[in-house]
């Protein structure tokens, strides 16, 4: 060891730079050893590195990443579980012959049936029990004597057989002449007793070598139907909880998981035998369905509050679970989708797919979408008003315009559409309905109101004209097809809400909008809800967002269908569909906004429900624009001219013998009335007010005067039009004129 001398305690910063430099090889662009290229660089003091073997450090490494790697977790788990599923086996195996064997299942039922408060199904149990351990002591008594009857059976069956053997002999050495023949049979015996042995040696070795293997490959089969292995050695789909399969297990073990007390003190007393509480799961579409009887002190209300917790129990999502209440007491039915079946897509709609498809609206039902079964759901339209609500944006307009598109295809159906969005969700009904009225303003409002009191005209007359033709069954098939007065009239209304809301007042101080018994709107609905079915005429709303406000309650019980597409709140559930639909398990509150689009959940008497279900959860058919236009089109081919009127408002000048040949447009003949209803709709500044005195004093003295045709009044296009042929061009024009 060196000292320093003064001299070299002196700080010399270029000789430490010096030493403290050497030549760094750049190895990115080292090519040649023999002439390596050297750059400067300054090389920074540090400890000598450890040294040591690097392929060991290499090999950590790479036998770390091979162990943790996905497929080597897949490959472990795979022979993990295989392995898993003989010891399942061989465990259900041991349970079933114990239960076989022993009253344990019956001991299991009797406690099962206790804990569920059901007393006589507990002493058919214990009935059942006495009569196995009966029957099981009489036959560990016949195994004491079967020694006994077996010895005797032996001897008796050895001597006959012997004696047979030798009368065959006998037969035989007789017949052939042969002494010797008389023990053949019998060495015939011997030598097939010998071959059996023989082939019994042969297969003898292999036998006890596969037994084993087939015995672990028949517990692996067992096992593996029974998913006995840890939730941790499954497929990873399991693990996620796709696809989990519905056991009674798993749904007995949901149920207790619930967080209800007395039901899973009940499913503990129980033991194993909690599935007694299960009816039998059936499939049910693309789920499964299954009755649980609750035992006592359990309500059905538990259980539906706890709907998501139950779903989660079940390895679903909260949308993917049901929950309605039968008509037996203390069950609830749950219909459990198959994991991601219910984001799957529907098929088409049979009117997209069939262009020869006809409808009938008093023998037909319209076909809409699909229940959660996946059976076809359809729905009868005859003589009921329909109210159709949901938040914005879920499908609502297309729901209720492919019921109108298939009433469309029956020609004897007029419309009457009225709708307040007004962006065209409705224009193909232009040459389909007869008042078609577009737009959301107030002039549209007033339009629209218009439009449903002119119908309560209508209808009072149609009441009368019941009245007057004596029919004792209501307007049948026959008469709405024959006798133009009682034809089928649909009103419907989209987006209701705005007629609800409109502040516009009348001349007569009425308001259009509101909820209150002087709302000219509401009590055009109201009157057309109490009246119109009866003689045809029925009301279909549809509304998002439903409240007090823009939905009054006398309206929503008017309604005889009643369908809900996702809403945000359980008090707007039932607001939509009533609370006797909400209390039997409805849940349109429940569905995802969003994601569930054209999900509706419909009560009311117009499709078919189980017994004691007060609803039933529908995927609607979604029919595009441009599919809803082509459908339009058929029904216009099978259709006469149909002349829609516009809900232009226009105050120009009115020339009666134009706007009265407008409103008939393609028709031969059109009765009066139906003229100043339609002219009304048409200028309504000019006609609002008009009479039959009006239209016939205009019409007076010209060729075009009304006249009667099967007894009612009746104007005659062709009249009309030879009338405005042979009309001077300086002939007044106007209203008064």
């Amino acid at each position: 060891m060196t000292t320093n001398t003064p001299e070299d305690a002196v700080p010399n910063p270029a000789a430490d730079r010096a030493e403290n430099t050497a030549d760094v090889v750049d190895l990115n662009n080292y090519r040649d050893a023999n002439s390596p290229r050297v750059v400067a660089g300054t090389v920074v003091n540090r400890p000598p590195a450890k040294s040591g073997p690097h392929w060991v450090v290499r090999s950590g490494r790479a036998v770390h990443r091979a162990a943790t790697h996905d497929r080597t977790r897949t490959v472990g788990r795979a022979v993990a579980r295989n392995g898993l599923y003989v010891v399942g086996g061989a465990r259900i195996v041991t349970r079933r012959a114990w239960d076989s064997r022993t009253s344990a299942r019956y001991e299991r039922m009797l406690g099962a049936a206790e804990a569920a408060g059901q007393h006589e199904m507990a002493m058919e149990w214990e009935e059942r029990g006495q009569r196995f351990r009966a029957a099981r002591h009489q036959r560990r008594m016949d195994m004491l004597r079967a020694p006994v009857h077996l010895a005797k059976s032996a001897a008796v069956g050895t001597a006959a057989g012997t004696g047979g053997l030798l009368l065959l002999g006998i037969a035989l050495a007789v017949a052939n002449k042969n002494i010797g023949d008389t023990v053949a049979p019998i060495m015939a015996v011997f030598e097939f007793v010998r071959w059996l042995v023989i082939i019994a040696c042969v297969v003898w070795g292999p036998a006890v070598a596969a037994l084993p293997w087939l015995v672990l490959l028949g517990l692996w089969g067992v096992g593996k139907h029974g998913q006995a292995a840890p939730r941790w050695a499954m497929p990873e789909r399991v693990r996620n909880g796709e696809g989990d399969p519905i056991t009674p297990s798993v749904v007995v073990t949901a149920l207790r998981d619930l967080g209800i007390a007395p039901l899973r003190g009940a499913i503990k007393e129980m033991g194993d035998a909690g599935a007694a509480m299960l009816g039998p799961i059936r499939i049910a579409g693309c789920g499964v369905e299954v009755d649980v009887t609750l035992p006592s002190g359990v309500s059905t209300d538990e259980v539906q509050k706890r709907r998501r917790k139950l779903a989660e129990n079940l390895s679903r999502h909260e949308h993917e679970v049901f929950i309605t209440i039968p008509p037996q007491p203390r069950t609830v039915r749950l219909w459990i989708a198959d994991s991601g079946a219910l984001d799957e897509p529907i098929g088409p709609s049979p009117l997209v797919t069939d262009p020869e498809l006809k409808a009938d609206l008093y023998n037909g039902r319209a076909p809409w979408g699909q229940d959660l079964r996946g059976d076809p759901a359809a729905i009868s339209l005859l003589q009921r008003m329909l109210l159709i609500t949901g938040l914005s944006n879920q499908g609502k307009t297309a729901a209720l315009r492919a019921l109108a598109l298939w009433l469309a295809l029956d020609t004897s159906v007029e419309f009457r559409i009225a709708d307040l969005k007004g962006v065209g969700d409705w224009r193909m009904f232009d040459g389909l309905a007869t008042v078609l009225i577009q737009g959301p303003t107030d002039d549209h409002v007033i339009e629209a109101t218009e439009m449903l009191e002119a119908a309560v005209e209508e209808m009072q007359s149609r009441i009368a004209a019941l009245e007057a033709s004596g029919a004792t069954d209501g307007v049948t098939r026959e008469m709405a097809r024959s006798n133009p007065v009682f034809k089928p009239l649909v009103l419907v209304v989209d987006e209701a809400q705005v007629a609800f809301m409109c502040p516009a007042v009348g001349d007569d101080k009425r308001p259009y909008g509101g909820t209150k018994a002087t709302s000219r709107y509401f009590m055009a609905a109201r009157k057309i809800h109490n009246q119109g079915r009866a003689v045809n005429v029925v009301l279909w709303q549809g509304t998002q967002d439903p409240t007090d406000q823009n939905l009054p309650k006398l309206v929503r019980e008017g309604a005889h269908i009643r369908a809900s597409l996702v809403v945000g709140t359980e008090e707007q559930a039932r607001m939509a569909l009533g609370d006797k639909a909400v209390n039997g398990g409805a849940a349109p509150h429940k569905l995802r906004q969003g994601l569930d689009k054209g999900t509706v959940v419909v009560a009311g008497d117009g499709v078919k429900l189980e017994a004691g279900q007060s609803s039933i959860t529908i995927r609607t058919h979604f029919v595009s624009g441009e599919d809803a236009a082509a459908i339009a089109e058929r029904a216009k081919a099978r259709r006469a001219g149909v002349t829609t009127l516009s809900s232009v408002v226009t105050d120009a000048p009115a020339d009666p013998l134009s706007d009265i040949a407008d409103v008939i447009g393609d028709v031969p003949r059109m009765l009066t009335k139906d003229v100043l209803q339609r002219l009304a709709v048409h200028n309504p500044a000019a006609y609002a007010d008009w009479t039959f005195g009006d239209l016939t004093n205009v019409l007076e003295g010209t060729a075009a005067e009304p006249y009667k045709s099967d007894g009612r009044m009746t104007i005659a296009r062709d009249r009309i039009a030879r009338v405005l042929a042979e009309r001077p061009e300086d002939a007044p024009r106007d209203a008064a004129g």
